[in-house]
């Protein structure tokens, strides 16, 4: 498997390699049928590359506008922001959050994913750079909330973030903030805008999609579903403390993903996104499934069935919406959309942390960065992303 050796993209077709999902290389085809308008939004909400043609829907700004309206927009970075511009390469950090309702409100709120979003100055490729929630780092002193630093798993820097008096959008707006402030200090790198993303507003995503084609590659038993005797699904919880699942409805049982690709229910979608407590490689699995899940909903949503039918477009766009909270560090969103008009959902590369392998930290459950990891970090600090990935191909994710 081998990725391509050039970050930069020529005019010649013969000597214009692209990055392929799978690492692979191939030319990219002039003339290409670019993706429509609004699909390019999906990016701007924070985790759904799909870019093209800046004409392709007529209404242009306006259209932008009519749906960006319904997208909670915030200062999410706070100090750990400032000074951003689209005109080079862009970092969107984005946190995915998975509260419980009713959860106990004095329990830590932690960062259920942390995605790096990587554009080039090239503006014509996407990658996405999970980070392990369970990696050691240094989390600096945040005084406005008291917390005087720690080294500790990564996830706890939202928490440390959250905690403490205000409206949960002033609570979310810390936790992203201290994140952020995490990730400059352990990789130097500056973020250009942010999102929180609501998993339980991707379900809503995926309703109004009508589920998407995941393939499950090994067995997988979920640990938040479970059918009753007569085949329905009910939710269920993990009981960390015993390893067990609870609430499974007498004569019922877990809900198991069998290997192989199917078209799958919203509910099954993204239960199988979430699962890692039966993966050989834990988290890394469940952030490339996760991963995957977004690459598939951006290729359902510029199939055929979704553009020929506006009212079914209508309601995916405005449920993407709900579903995120953007910080665009004032940069107006149709500018956003109208700079990045070069990249397209086949071209978004998965890029696995640590080449997706587990390496814990003896006598916890803590994950080290391996220095290959770190270096693929000062990559996209660097804007050297495309050449790291030519010469460690087995940083690539499988699309």
């Amino acid at each position: 498997m081998q990725a391509a050796t050039s970050p930069r993209r020529s005019r010649s077709r013969a000597a214009d390699p692209t990055v392929t999902p799978r690492g692979a290389t191939r030319p990219r085809k002039a003339g290409r049928r670019a993706d429509p308008l609004w699909a390019r939004l999906m990016v701007i909400f924070g985790a759904l590359l799909m870019m093209g043609s800046g004409g392709a829907i007529v209404g242009g700004k306006l259209l932008i506008g009519r749906y960006t309206s319904t997208v909670d927009q915030q200062n999410l970075l706070g100090d750990a922001g400032g000074g951003a511009t689209i005109d080079g390469a862009v970092n969107m950090l984005l946190v995915g959050l998975d509260e419980r309702p009713g959860q106990n409100p004095n329990e830590l709120v932690r960062s259920d994913t942390i995605v790096i979003l990587h554009i080039p100055k090239t503006h014509d490729q996407a990658f996405l750079v999970s980070i392990p929630r369970d990696t050691r780092v240094a989390i600096p002193a945040y005084p406005k909330t008291g917390f005087v630093g720690e080294s500790t798993k990564i996830n706890g820097a939202f928490a440390f973030g959250h905690r403490g008096p205000g409206t949960s959008q002033e609570k979310r707006a810390r936790g992203v903030e201290l994140l952020a402030l995490t990730l400059r200090q352990l990789a130097g790198i500056k973020f250009t805008g942010a999102a929180i993303i609501d998993f339980q507003g991707f379900e809503k995503i995926l309703h109004e999609l009508g589920g998407v084609y995941m393939c499950v590659e090994r067995r997988s038993e979920s640990i938040h579903l479970a059918y009753d005797r007569n085949g329905a699904i009910k939710r269920v919880w993990y009981d960390d403390a015993r390893g067990v699942v609870r609430d499974i409805p007498p004569g019922g049982r877990v809900v198991v993903h069998e290997p192989g690709c199917r078209r799958m229910s919203p509910v099954l979608a993204l239960d199988y996104s979430r699962i890692r407590k039966d993966q050989p490689n834990g988290d890394y699995d469940r952030q490339r499934h996760q991963q995957q899940l977004l690459k598939a909903i951006a290729k359902e949503a510029v199939s055929k069935g979704t553009l020929t039918d506006p009212r079914k477009l209508d309601r995916v766009v405005k449920a993407a919406g709900q579903a995120f909270t953007l910080d665009t560090q004032n940069i107006p969103i149709e500018d956003f959309v109208f700079t990045l008009k070069g990249v397209a959902a086949n071209e978004m590369v998965l890029v696995k942390t640590n080449a997706g392998r587990v390496n814990t930290l003896p006598g916890t459950s803590d994950e080290l960065l391996t220095q290959e990891s770190m270096d693929m970090l000062a990559a996209v600090r660097d804007e050297t992303l495309f050449q790291f990935l030519s010469a460690h191909p087995h940083f690539i994710a499988p699309g």
